[in-house]
């Protein structure tokens, strides 16, 4: 279990760590803490148990009118905002000394214009624009510019720059665009969210996540682990994996997803992105045990 982490969202919680963080776990996802003294809580529990730290940008809560850091934006104004407010938060994570800090990406969303996208939860329109109003070219180029500035603040700041992807499109999962560019700029990693995968695979018609993961698994980091009932509608987000919960139900096919992450990427850290109290003391060891026996190495 020396792969796994948990998450802390909007604080760091006492209860949650205690219950939900094992002896060996290897460290713990930090996002929208709403003060410093948080933080510091979460730096004196790392010092003392010798876990790592990873932000989910931004570890700060109401710093930003936006949830994400649009980088990819076409107002030039609002992508120079983006990076001026990731700017300061790596500033402010110096005291952290975070393993990684980890951005959606692409921001804003580019949407298949075939496919319907009442499932997916935005908070702000802002955060999607259509395929038809966003080119492939200009995608390209605003995602060379973004890496490079990435991989050089990854190395003054000394931090990994992990992209989790969010909904995707044919500029990401088509061709080799993307492979090329992750070739070129090694310090950036790929975070897989299970939930997010499923949910587009069910509702996008062009969209393989088993194919997304076979051909991304080895630039993954990190793996968001969860699960989600997709049918007409989307419920259950965030469920703790468990074999009970079968795909023919409309429920993730997490084995089929795990087993292409530990092709591609034996190595990749499990992030348990779920909400805990969906389940008894006793499913959530059984979650941990079924997680552990599926990417144990041969």
């Amino acid at each position: 279990m020396k792969r796994f982490m948990i998450g802390q969202y909007g604080a760091f919680d006492e209860v949650k760590y205690a219950r939900d963080f094992r002896s060996g776990f290897y460290g713990i996802e930090a996002c929208l803490f709403q003060d410093e003294a948080d933080t510091r809580r979460l730096i004196e529990a790392s010092n003392d148990h010798g876990f790592r730290i990873g932000i989910h940008f931004p570890l700060y809560a109401d710093r930003s009118r936006q949830r994400d850091a649009l980088f990819l934006a076409q107002d030039e104004t609002v992508r120079s905002d983006a990076i001026d407010w990731i700017r300061r938060e790596l500033e402010a994570l110096v005291p952290v000394s975070p393993d990684y800090v980890l951005f959606h990406y692409p921001k804003p969303v580019i949407l298949d214009d075939r496919a319907g996208w009442s499932l997916w939860r935005f908070g702000d329109p802002s955060e999607y624009v259509y395929e038809s109003d966003y080119s492939c070219d200009e995608f390209q180029r605003r995602s060379e510019a973004l890496f490079e500035w990435l991989s050089d603040k990854s190395e003054e700041y000394r931090f990994t720059p992990v992209l989790e992807f969010d909904a995707l499109n044919r500029y990401v999962y088509d061709g080799d665009f993307l492979t090329r560019l992750l070739d070129r700029h090694p310090r950036i990693r790929l975070c897989l969210d299970t939930g997010r995968l499923h949910l587009q695979d069910r509702i996008d018609p062009s969209f393989d996540a088993k194919q997304v993961i076979r051909k991304f698994a080895r630039y993954a980091d990190l793996i968001h682990l969860k699960n989600v009932k997709v049918t007409d509608k989307a419920e259950h987000n965030n469920h703790p994996v468990l074999p009970r919960l079968r795909p023919e139900e409309g429920w993730a096919p997490i084995e089929d997803y795990l087993a292409l992450v530990k092709e591609g990427n034996p190595d990749v850290r499990i992030m348990f992105e779920h909400r805990s109290g969906l389940v008894s003391d006793d499913e959530l060891e059984a979650c941990y045990d079924w997680v552990e026996r599926l990417m144990r190495k041969c």
